[in-house]
């Protein structure tokens, strides 16, 4: 159940995103359809982690970096939650959005592990990760005041 609920967010962050914004070109003539073919070769370090269980992550950047950047916006979310829950003491106040976030963190766990963790060719580069940092905190300085009231 929880590998259904991590591919379900991943592709609802990618693949909708993604095709919602190239329908949207496409209807005002911004761009016209292509067609891209795509590597189908494995290679023996694709397959190991393929048996391993592990998240191959060798996919073009523009799939990584929005579900990094909200990745990032969750942790630092709930970081920010929990050093209001010890500081103010509102645990009453705060206790849906931290499980909520938990929940999402750990959901996620196979991205933060390609971030973090892993060193092997299938982890998520390191420019990626830059990439999505500056643009949760563009995202994350754009929408605080707009929200911070809610």
């Amino acid at each position: 159940m929880i590998i259904e609920q991590r591919m379900r967010m991943m592709r609802s962050i990618t693949c909708h995103l993604y095709g919602f914004l190239d329908c949207l070109m496409k209807e005002f003539g911004l761009r016209e359809a292509s067609f891209m073919p795509t590597n189908k070769v494995k290679d023996e370090e694709q397959t190991m982690l393929y048996q391993m269980d592990k998240y191959d992550f060798r996919i073009p950047n523009m799939f990584l970096v929005p579900m990094v950047a909200l990745i990032m916006i969750n942790i630092s979310c709930f970081t920010g939650g929990i050093y209001r829950v010890l500081s103010l003491g509102e645990l009453d106040k705060m206790f849906i959005q931290i499980f909520l976030m938990a929940h999402i963190i750990l959901v996620n766990y196979p991205i933060i592990e390609g971030i973090v963790i892993r060193k092997d060719k299938g982890r998520i580069p390191p420019s990626v990760v830059v990439t999505s940092n500056v643009l949760a905190t563009i995202l994350t300085c754009a929408l605080y005041p707009l929200l911070r009231n809610v």
